[in-house]
């Protein structure tokens, strides 16, 4: 696995097209209003205090922010952070480098606690899990973002991925560390935490946008995700942690 060319992002993170953070940036449109309309729905009550572990450059956190919510983050990156907080200015994000599974916060200081397009990066997502849960009051929520583990997705988020989209890096993902829907709700409940939603995630193959990349090995401003009842390719959950 490997997560050192973050670091070297800068503010490619925002502006490159010739690179596949643009396609988590594209994501990211659908997957952070999927977050906010959940929050909304299960957790109701106005401002939330957020905790994003890899919160890399502030993607989820600057959203969440501008819908009024306290947003927090931890990552590795340093440079990663520097972005963030350039980009999300003048909301306040408090954000640190620290690790994941020794977050340094207090038990139960987190309303919502995401993990998203995380749990594949690391070699032991179960602690992820773990910390997300400790960190997390008890009503609070855990939402998650990761790929399942099978063919199909080795062939499209993978080797799809590194074809089609230029500087695409080495070992950005490896399959052994994607995580098949049932092994992470088993991690979520024996934290003590119960799904309360999943819907899969997938690029729309029918815009031409998509076409436009395959040919060009770039991703168009107009590339879009859509969501699907199969969680083949990608998934995205919450689970709500029990009093």
């Amino acid at each position: 696995m490997n997560n050192a060319f973050y670091e070297d992002l800068g503010r490619r993170w925002y502006e490159a097209k010739d690179d596949p953070v643009a396609l988590l940036r594209a994501e990211g449109r659908l997957k952070h209003a999927w977050v906010s309309r959940e929050v909304d729905r299960l957790l109701p009550g106005g401002n939330r205090r957020v905790l994003d572990i890899g919160c890399g450059a502030g993607f989820a956190l600057k959203h969440l922010a501008k819908e009024g919510h306290s947003g927090y983050g931890v990552d590795r990156s340093p440079s990663s952070l520097r972005m963030a907080r350039e980009f999300a200015a003048p909301l306040p994000l408090r954000l640190q480098v620290a690790d994941a599974y020794q977050v340094p916060y207090e038990d139960a200081s987190f309303d919502v606690v995401l993990a998203l397009d995380f749990l594949e990066h690391v070699e032991q997502p179960e602690k992820v899990v773990a910390e997300a849960a400790r960190l997390l009051r008890p009503g609070g929520l855990f939402f998650f973002h990761t790929f399942n583990r099978n063919p199909l997705a080795w062939l499209i988020i993978i080797k799809g991925v590194e074809w089609f989209v230029k500087n695409t890096p080495a070992h950005m993902h490896v399959l052994p560390l994607f995580i098949k829907p049932s092994e992470l709700r088993g991690y979520c409940e024996r934290e003590g935490m119960r799904i309360e939603a999943m819907t899969g995630l997938r690029p729309d193959f029918m815009r031409k946008a998509f076409w436009k990349m395959l040919a060009t090995r770039e991703v168009p401003d107009d590339f879009e995700f859509v969501l699907t009842s199969s969680l083949t390719l990608s998934y995205l959950g919450a689970a709500r942690r029990e009093a």
